[in-house]
């Protein structure tokens, strides 16, 4: 029981431009023509549950909000034991911060839906496995403080000049080794349509 005497916390809502921008998003899906027209590319429309598509610094610092207060609600009522407690440093983790990015967002559409199912769903599904993904991934390294990131070394060295050099230098040989004349896909035979209506012939001589 929570310190004011509720069973249960709200979710978090999230703010204004959080909310408008997924309403943008509905309107790029379900939107009628003027709508869709008016928002442009919808692949350039910030994505909350992708925080990296937010590039607005409002809407960012806005996001950062709301999922750090969705933590600390996951945390009260979704935890018992302090392994499955997301860490206070979870900013620190990028992997954290995509997984807990989207685990908001499911939670958010199923608390909109019209009946149980979606929660249901992320009851039984999303939670259990986000848990056990953080788990195996931070092990025991945040237990008491941030720890710093133990592949730093191997992600130092993967991203080093030399090591590009060396895959790009694969990668081009790979390239290299194609022959101009070799076939990247086989032709598919189209259908014609010939004689009754619906009646479908194989045509070997016209190709995609």
């Amino acid at each position: 029981m929570t310190a004011g005497g509720d069973l249960v916390l709200s979710f978090p809502e999230p703010g204004r431009l959080v909310r408008a921008a997924l309403f943008d998003l509905y309107l790029a899906a379900d939107g009628d023509e003027h709508q869709k027209a008016a928002l442009g590319d919808p692949a350039l429309l910030p994505r909350p549950w992708d925080p990296a598509t937010c590039r607005d610094p409002d809407l960012r610092q806005e996001l950062w909000e709301w999922l750090d207060a969705v933590v600390i609600w996951f945390n009260h009522d979704y935890t018992w034991d302090t392994d499955a407690m997301i860490p206070p440093c979870w900013p620190q983790h990028p992997h954290l911060v995509h997984e807990i990015a989207a685990l908001a967002d499911q939670r958010r559409r199923a608390g909109l839906a019209l009946d149980s199912n979606a929660l249901e769903e992320w009851h039984r599904y999303s939670v259990p496995t986000f848990t056990e993904r953080m788990k195996s991934r931070l092990k025991a390294h945040c237990e008491q403080d941030h720890q710093p990131w133990p592949g730093r070394g191997r992600h130092t060295r993967h991203t080093d000049q030399s090591h590009r050099e060396y895959r790009r230098t694969q990668l081009s040989d790979d390239l290299k080794a194609l022959t101009p004349d070799q076939p990247w896909s086989t032709p598919r035979p189209r259908l014609a349509l010939i004689g009754e209506p619906g009646e479908y012939v194989r045509d070997s001589l016209v190709r995609d």
